[in-house]
């Protein structure tokens, strides 16, 4: 495998002239499709007329102000940069109903569980989709990793950091 390249951002390795594959539910794209559409065509003018507003302030060698702009267009164009590459390599995830017979969790199910503390419920995406506010859990956390391929009624054991907890899979959508 002389043609592989191992990449530290996460998504595994990708040959090189492959295009990297960055799995998004439908919503998750259409999210980062309108955060970076609004960043592209409403907060970098804001920005830009921070800056000019700053400049027109007086001496930019000594102003906080123009700093400030300047620091908030480096982190807007950053944000910029990365949901560019995320939206141009998303691969939308189809998740299947059934797989040899069975439903089992795959990335991009809803899984409703129950644990000792009571039901959970939440949706399996990639590491760049996940936002526990949402109930967007990753494939990589330690319960996304330990649900994946399992079926419904399969009693899972997690581990976490106060000790091993039992997830009973209740539902797969």
């Amino acid at each position: 495998m002389a043609n592989s390249v191992n990449g530290s951002n996460g998504s595994g390795s990708v040959r090189m002239g492959e295009k990297e594959k960055i799995p998004l539910t439908r919503e998750g794209y259409e999210e980062k499709k309108a955060r970076l559409q609004y960043l592209v065509t409403e907060r970098r003018q804001q920005v830009a007329d921070y800056i000019h507003e700053a400049k027109e302030a007086g001496d930019i060698s000594e102003s906080s102000a123009y700093e400030d702009a300047k620091n908030l267009q480096a982190l807007v164009e950053g944000e910029i940069q990365e949901l560019q590459r995320i939206v141009d390599n998303a691969i939308i995830l189809d998740t299947p109903e059934v797989v040899d017979g069975q439903r089992t969790v795959r990335l991009g199910n809803t899984v409703e569980v129950e644990t000792p503390r009571g039901p959970k419920s939440f949706t399996l995406v990639s590491t760049v989709e996940a936002n526990s506010a949402n109930n967007k859990l990753s494939d990589q956390s330690p319960v996304g990793r330990a649900l994946m391929g399992h079926s419904e009624g399969d009693k899972v054991e997690v581990v976490t950091p106060g000790g091993p907890v039992t997830y009973t899979i209740v539902k797969i959508r």
